[in-house]
């Protein structure tokens, strides 16, 4: 054995040239004659070597080196192989300590090399950090991925297109899902695989002509691996980005860290490449299971749409609606778990889609409008009434709809609410729509109530556009009480200026307690009222009037009303308003198809209403106010069921105790208009026929046959010249009842006297012309006042034609107008005729009308 080490004792002789160059690498060699023909560049990396690795590198000869390569920049790419070579074979023989040494010549001479000539020294760089990765040594790893990031963070002026990352992305993946038995050790090499794909997003986005980072392959591997740490987080925070980077320096924990590098590659997405980091994002959460509970969905998301550009932001919002319309594509019969991860994603999308509200402009709000309706008409469809998910999902989508709104300007909220009330399905009144036509027209309502919450008002003008408004009223006859009441709760909110609904919930005559504000009517207000005021008056007055009430149809429209009162009452509007009242008063009395309850909560309405007035009118209506408290003391003694508050049902009522039996309760025209002249209120217009009791005798006199016209007038002029009264009545009703004989003792209605002649021929009397002239001006006041669309259903046929010929046709082959003998009158046998023929049946049948 030898004691004296040389590099020529294993070289052959025609080998001795070669080893005498190529072979002497070891410091340590006897001859001095190797070490002065070998390259200098080989001489200078190995004298940076210390005898013990526990000593470092040695820093003057790394000077040495450092200088040289600046020098002669054409020897890096040798300099950096043969750094190379020295090193793997340090890592094969476990020599870890020259393995450190010789990466951390490497990183200086990286970090002194000028970017020009950086690629002749980057590919055996690399070479050296992938050698150092596929090492099994913990130590060794968290190295390379150190010098990796330092190498990031150089930038280059002259791209090279032919590196590639491929390795670098999934080889720092796998340490992001690193399972090592020690929890520091794994938290260690957690953080250095997040280091590393930071590394790698910054070096790759930054220059298009490199390898394309956005691609599925790639993406599939980064996103998932920050996801990953994010979720193993104790709690979630999420803040925006300018909160982010003042704590910059906390990111000492994986879940900061990958939360970070997430921020970072979202902001650096472009249009075209959002897609590419939303996709293995949803595809995380639909794999793992991570929608329920929606905490950490909601944070993810909260992080993308704080990062992401904000003209961008948009397509965020998109994506996840694609894939709740994905979600629900399974139709009724899916399973129960589908349903409930679609209500969590709605319940993502409503926490974020206000974010991205203040940035989306001109078509993306109503896409998005369109799209959030469109799901919720698809939930409908489903018919999953009874499915607690299903409703959590029309919730949360409804809420997504209002927060949307909410950070929009008001212009753009009402354009939204037209756009919705457009989409509501609108029935007849008195037609029956289909149970999906109810469900959605109720769901609709809703999401229209949410952004009618967020809207403020300023001028009612603006907040009813005439088609807005005329697209409520049409509504308010919706078939589905609560569908009515919704509709109320949107005018509350677009009408309610002051915060009054709350204490106007239901009807009250203990007004001084409230504490209502009440400020003058503006202009444009009294303006808007003259214009739209019948219209806005008639449907709330119609909506009273319907069999399906219930007591929230009653309260709500009471509500409205009292809303109508504090915003609009002035000495212009008084009148009009009180002649609602009174109509509605009349109505309880008049209307055959309410119920006992309904006719005593429409008398409470309106004393209540009418109680209202004094206290929100700035006007000193003592004399109105006298007359109303009169009123009311007088139904707590006799008639408490007549005043508020009102109740579902009244069972221990009594016949005697009906509105119609109480008339010296009630509200008199005539003596209102005394209290309101005494005031110094012009009361003209309350003199005045009501307009709301208009539309039946307008619906009468013009929709009326031949025969009806003929018998009326002949039954009116018949009881005029009878002169009993009795007998005239009893005259009327022989000739109108049919198959009614008369009675044999009534003698005097076949006599007509002087006098009744006299008064026949004189023309109608005082009390006929002023009737004649009420009714002549109810309908001018009709046609001037109501509008089209009210005229236009008053005029229509209360039967369909074909209907009616069919209906003429069986009557008269049943019962023929003429005797079936074929004689052209019945004489001989006249007696018999008149007995079985009815006398109705002489007049000309309703086929004559048309």
């Amino acid at each position: 054995m030898s004691f004296v080490k040389c590099c020529f004792e294993a070289g052959e002789g025609h080998d001795f040239l070669d080893s005498f160059v190529q072979k002497c690498t070891d410091p340590g060699c006897c001859c001095g004659c190797c070490s002065a023909l070998r390259p200098r560049y080989k001489r200078l990396v190995d004298n940076i070597f210390p005898a013990s690795p526990q000593d470092g590198l040695v820093k003057s000869n790394m000077e040495k080196l450092t200088f040289y390569s600046l020098s002669s920049p054409e020897k890096l790419d040798r300099i950096g192989e043969y750094l190379f070579q020295k090193a793997s074979r340090d890592i094969y023989r476990r020599r870890h300590g020259f393995v450190i040494i010789a990466m951390e010549a490497m990183d200086q001479l990286l970090l002194a090399c000028h970017s020009q000539t950086l690629n002749l020294f980057v590919e055996s760089f690399l070479k050296m950090v992938q050698k150092l990765l596929e090492s099994t040594d913990p130590q060794l790893q968290i190295l390379a991925t150190q010098s990796f990031v330092r190498f990031a963070n150089i930038e280059e002026d002259t791209p090279s297109y032919h590196r590639r990352y491929d390795f670098f992305v999934s080889k720092f993946s796998a340490m992001c899902h690193s399972n090592h038995g020690d929890t520091s050790t794994r938290d260690k090499i957690r953080l250095a695989g997040i280091q590393g794909l930071q590394g790698v997003i910054r070096k790759t986005v930054s220059d298009d002509l490199v390898e394309n980072i956005w691609e599925a392959q790639h993406m599939d591997k980064i996103v998932p691996s920050l996801l990953y740490n994010m979720q193993s987080a104790e709690k979630y925070e999420t803040v925006s980005c300018m909160e982010t980077e003042a704590r910059d320096g906390a990111e000492e924990e994986p879940p900061r860290l990958a939360e970070c590098c997430l921020r970072e590659l979202v902001g650096r997405a472009s249009f075209g490449h959002i897609r590419s980091v939303l996709r293995p994002v949803l595809t995380h959460f639909d794999r793992h299971e991570l929608w329920v509970p929606n905490d950490f969905a909601v944070h993810t998301f909260k992080i993308i749409m704080f990062s992401i550009q904000a003209q961008y932001s948009y397509s965020v919002v998109e994506a996840l609606m694609q894939h709740v319309e994905a979600a629900g594509a399974g139709g009724a019969g899916e399973p129960r778990g589908r349903a409930r991860v679609r209500a969590a994603c709605a319940a993502v999308l409503s926490h974020i889609v206000a974010i991205a509200a203040a940035d989306s402009v001109g078509p993306s709000v109503l896409e998005i409008i369109n799209n959030l309706l469109t799901n919720l008409r698809a939930s409908v469809a489903r018919d999953s009434e009874k499915e607690t998910d299903e409703k959590l999902y029309q919730e949360a989508l409804i809420n997504a709809l209002g927060e949307f709104s909410d950070h929009l300007p008001d212009f753009q909220k009402i354009d939204i609410m037209m756009f919705i009330v457009n989409k509501v399905p609108s029935t007849q009144r008195g037609a029956k729509g289909t149970k999906a036509d109810a469900m959605l027209q109720t769901i609709l309502l809703k999401s229209l109530l949410k952004v009618g919450t967020t809207y403020k008002t300023t001028e009612l003008s603006k907040a009813f556009p005439a088609a807005f408004l005329e697209a409520l009223l049409r509504l308010a006859a919706a078939a589905a009480p609560p569908s009515r009441a919704l509709l109320q709760r949107l005018l509350h909110t677009l009408l309610d200026r002051r915060h009054h609904a709350g204490l106007l919930r239901a009807p009250t005559v203990d007004y001084a307690e409230l504490g209502l504000t009440v400020e003058k009517c503006s202009r444009q207000d009294l303006i808007f009222i003259s214009k739209h005021g019948y219209a806005i008056f008639s449907s709330l007055y119609e909506g009273l009037q319907l069999e399906s009430n219930t007591l929230e149809n009653i309260e709500t429209i009471y509500t409205t009303l009292a809303l109508l009162c504090i915003e609009l009452a002035s000495e212009e509007t008084i009148c009009d308003i009180m002649q609602l009242i009174l109509a509605i008063q009349q109505s309880s009395v008049s209307n055959p198809v309410l119920s006992v309850a309904q006719q005593c909560h429409l008398v409470a309405v309106s004393v209540a209403l009418a109680a209202l007035l004094p206290h929100v009118v700035l006007l000193p209506l003592d004399r109105l106010q006298d007359y109303i408290d009169k009123i009311i003391e007088s139904r707590r003694e006799e008639a408490p069921h007549l005043l508020p508050p009102l109740q579902p049902d009244y069972p221990q009522l009594g016949p005697a105790a009906l509105p119609n039996k109480l008339p010296y309760l009630m509200i008199d025209q005539m003596a209102v208009c005394e209290c309101l002249k005494a005031c110094g209120v012009d009361a003209s217009r309350l003199q005045s026929p009501s307009p709301y009791a208009a539309g039946a005798a307008l619906a009468l006199a013009h929709r009326h046959s031949w025969v009806e016209a003929g018998a009326a007038q002949g039954r009116d002029s018949l009881a005029d010249i009878g002169a009993p009264p009795g007998a005239g009545l009893e005259l009327d009703s022989a000739h109108s009842s049919p198959g009614v004989q008369r009675h044999a003792g009534s003698t005097q209605a076949a006599g007509v006297s002087l006098e009744a002649l006299r008064r026949a021929a004189g023309g109608p009397s005082d009390a006929e012309r002023r009737e004649l002239e009420r009714r002549r001006a109810t309908l001018n006041n009709a046609f001037r006042t109501a509008p089209f669309h009210h005229l236009l259903t008053l005029t229509q046929p209360k039967y369909e034609i074909q209907e009616k010929l069919e209906e003429i046709f069986s009557s008269i082959s049943e019962e023929p107008l003429l005797p079936a003998s074929g004689a052209c009158s019945p004489a001989g046998n006249t007696k018999s005729y008149q007995q079985s023929v009815p006398p109705y049946t002489k007049y000309f049948p309703e086929l004559f009308l048309y």
